[in-house]
């Protein structure tokens, strides 16, 4: 049994009265208290919502009148997102809520990324949606720990497949409710951007010296998805500091490819004043989906398959220079201390020589565009030596211990 804990369900009651109450329905048999909140603007539910809309339009500043006589739909949810944050903030701030479980088509999923952005992690926040893992969602819009499922057969009224899909998430929400652990406040944590170590392997020695030093390393994996999390928990205030060395997210989102973390990859440290070290890892790489046709833009150029699912190319020497360029603008505009440590004889596994994306002319033209564009006061050093060499992780791991010797770096949580 779940007594005591309260489930905030988020959706549009005036469309989707019996989907609301189903989950309530599911959550109550198990001990819970469901908390619906009415986000719908034009039509009048058949029951009474425990948060009317009228209560997340006032919370948005407007009556819902105001809010109806928008006269666009786009613009009248975009008032009540701003309501159901504001709402469901100041519920978990008075500890009246333990999880999130949000429910929509196109429309609520728009208020539900908006509202499971807001809450910090470790909250459990579940949306139900009919665009689950559609590239219809960016990946800036997604909370680091936001849990999805495919609104199977939904839409519009219970049915046995749908209802299906609700009784999980209904269980899904409570279960996380139940068993999550919190981050604690303890050891100062450390962000890393990383890929896997067949192509990164940085990690395999900085993580043991960060431990030893009383840090918390946190690697994220930087397909996408891992890129967009750090960046969101850099803004949460979660790092004392970052070292961010694969950068293969900025130049996929740079150069068009689905495999992207959002336009602001590395600029949250800057923006925020964390102290970040940066290295260009795999960035001369342009990421693929490996079961779609290749674009014809990059047919026959170097081709890597890591697996089934993600592939690269080598990106061209006059497109290293336009993304060092702009790679250099984020760094140069950092209002905290950064370092740019770059390697001239690689920067990851598939560059050495015999291997698929080895190009060395082209990596000495990149290297030649970064000396061009990286301005002081970012620290700049250029290493004679690999990405993936012992040495390149001692050349980070001083410049961190100068940062902290100086007090630039917070050794305390």
């Amino acid at each position: 049994m779940k007594a005591g804990l309260k489930i905030l369900i988020v959706g549009t009651a005036d469309t989707k009265a019996d989907e609301l109450l189903y989950m309530k329905e599911c959550i109550e048999r198990e001990g819970a208290t469901g908390i619906i909140m009415d986000v719908g603007v034009l039509g009048e539910p058949t029951f009474a919502p425990e948060i009317p809309n009228t209560s997340v339009a006032a919370a948005a500043g407007m009556r819902l009148e105001e809010i109806a006589a928008l006269g666009d739909e786009n613009a009248a949810m975009t008032k009540m997102a701003d309501g159901a944050v504001a709402l469901t903030l100041d519920l978990y701030r008075k500890g009246g809520v333990h999880g999130v479980l949000a429910l929509g088509g196109t429309m609520g999923t728009d208020l539900a990324l908006d509202v499971t952005a807001a809450l910090p992690l470790g909250m459990p926040k579940l949306i139900v949606t009919t665009v689950a893992y559609s590239h219809l969602i960016p990946p800036d819009r997604l909370a680091p720990d936001v849990m999805m499922i495919l609104w199977a057969g939904g839409l519009y009224g219970l049915n046995s497949i749908c209802k299906a899909t609700l009784s999980q998430a209904a269980g899904a929400v409570l279960g996380a409710c139940g068993t999550v652990s919190l981050p604690e406040a303890g050891r100062p944590r450390v962000a890393i951007g990383g890929l896997g170590k067949s192509c990164l392997s940085y990690m395999v020695d900085l993580k043991p010296e960060l431990e030893r030093r009383g840090f918390e390393p946190v690697v994220f994996h930087c397909t996408g998805m891992g890129g967009r999390a750090m960046e969101a928990l850099i803004e949460q205030g979660m790092f004392a500091a970052v070292f961010d060395f694969a950068l293969n997210e900025v130049g996929a989102q740079h150069f068009g490819s689905v495999v992207n973390a959002g336009p602001t990859r590395l600029e949250a440290a800057g923006r925020k004043g964390v102290p970040q070290i940066v290295a260009p890892g795999a960035s001369d790489m342009i990421d693929v989906q490996t079961w779609a046709s290749l674009p014809a833009a990059y047919e026959g150029r170097p081709y890597h398959a890591h697996n089934r699912l993600i592939a690269s190319v080598t990106s061209t020497t006059s497109e290293r220079c336009e993304l060092a360029r702009a790679i250099a603008e984020k760094l140069n505009s950092a209002k905290a201390p950064t370092a740019f440590l770059l390697p001239t004889k690689g920067i990851h596994a598939w560059d050495l020589p015999g291997q698929p994306l080895h190009d060395p002319q082209g990596h000495a033209a990149y290297v030649e565009a970064f000396r061009v564009n990286i301005k002081p006061p970012v620290q700049f050093d250029v290493l004679n030596m690999h990405i993936n060499d012992r040495a390149f992780v001692d050349r980070a791991l001083e410049i961190f211990d100068q940062w902290v010797e100086q007090g630039l770096i917070k050794t305390r949580s």
